[in-house]
């Protein structure tokens, strides 16, 4: 499946599916993890459906799942890709001042 095809709604009840899979893997039920995450099991229950949700809400599930990891896979650290830093032009090492002109006699 192709995520990139997927309208925002479409995305938001594909992450509730895998946040309920995650919470059933780890034996925990809603009104627990909803406690855990000190949220109403209602908000957990619409995080899971897909029905929209706070950013707060899916974080404090996330940690509650203790699954933080997923926040590196949803916005990974931006790092330096080497290549990049090839094809830069090189700085000056030095500064280099104009020479003074002798004035003409």
């Amino acid at each position: 499946m192709t995520l990139a095809f997927l309208a925002p709604n479409e995305l938001q009840e594909l992450l509730g599916e895998r946040l309920k899979r995650l919470r059933l893997s780890r034996n925990l039920d809603q009104r627990t993890t909803a406690e855990k995450a000190g949220i109403s099991e209602k908000a957990l229950r619409n995080l899971e459906a897909g029905r929209g949700s706070t950013v707060e809400t899916l974080l404090r599930v996330l940690k509650a799942l203790d699954h933080l990891q997923g926040l590196d896979m949803l916005a990974p650290e931006v790092s330096v890709n080497p290549l990049e830093l090839l094809r830069q032009p090189k700085p000056p090492q030095r500064v280099r001042r104009p020479r003074k002109q002798n004035p003409a006699s």
